[in-house]
């Protein structure tokens, strides 16, 4: 068997959809059914999954999160594959949306309003983005340097809101405008990284625009209730950790190895 190495956030590590990954940490909240546990059964791999719910580009890189040491520390250089998904935490993407769902008095609070009202704030969102390019491309550098004889896949995120002029009620529209250009803008951070460093790309975003989560097939969730056993909301779901599986194993038999 080969060595694959998972490293990321929620969207790696598919919170809510049961079962639970054993042994995993439940801070983590790793699915057993996520998309690298998937890709690993279907391509026979040794997998090490060290994505964590939460993770940003620092935790992977240098950071611990919750105990957890950085996640490329767990590279020794026998990989054969390396998948990364990563970014959305630097730039509140997910948390915006989290944020956007909540009453609006709850933004008012003493103490926590303003850290909540900052995820919602176009100007802030938009110096994130301007620096979340320049970490995921030191995190691909990091990983190929770390996993030389690895083929190291950025996947980014799927996609969650609906296209210009469809509801995604309970959101109001100007923080779902706001919510596409944080993920427009994330996707192609993603890809000029995954091309700068020197790594590959799965774009399961423009593979999911007709499964967004207010769709008639969707691959991830809108807003839901925190059930146990359900993926969270704004994460993907039981689908779209399958569909996203499926691309890589497609995108590894059939695309050339980078160079």
């Amino acid at each position: 068997m080969t060595r694959y190495v998972a490293l990321g956030s929620s969207m790696a590590a598919g919170p809510g959809i049961a079962p639970r990954a054993p042994g995993s940490p439940r801070l983590a909240m790793r699915s057993s059914r996520n998309y690298p546990t998937l890709l690993a059964e279907a391509l026979d791999l040794d997998l090490v999954d060290v994505s964590y719910s939460g993770a940003t580009t620092a935790h992977l890189l240098t950071d611990r999160q919750n105990g957890a040491p950085p996640q490329v520390e767990v590279l020794d250089g026998t990989e054969t594959l390396v998948t990364i998904t990563i970014g959305g935490n630097d730039v509140a993407y997910v948390p915006g949306l989290l944020v956007a769902t909540l009453p609006t008095p709850v933004r008012w609070l003493p103490v926590v309003g303003p850290r909540l009202r900052h995820v919602l704030d176009p100007t802030a969102r938009q110096v994130a983005l301007a620096e979340v390019g320049a970490s995921l491309r030191a995190v691909g550098l990091a990983v190929r340097e770390k996993a030389p004889g690895a083929r190291v896949v950025f996947v980014d995120y799927p996609t969650i809101l609906p296209p210009a002029g469809r509801s995604a009620f309970p959101l109001r529209e100007r923080y779902v405008d706001l919510g596409r250009r944080v993920a427009e803008q994330l996707e192609r951070a993603t890809a000029e990284a995954a091309l700068a460093s020197g790594c590959e790309l799965v774009s399961a975003g423009a593979a999911s625009r007709d499964h967004h989560a207010w769709s008639e097939d969707p691959w991830t969730v809108g807003a839901t209730l925190p059930i146990p056993g359900r993926p969270l909301s704004y994460h993907p779901n039981a689908a779209g950790m399958r569909a996203v599986a499926d691309l890589l194993e497609t995108h590894l038999a059939t695309t050339p190895t980078t160079p």
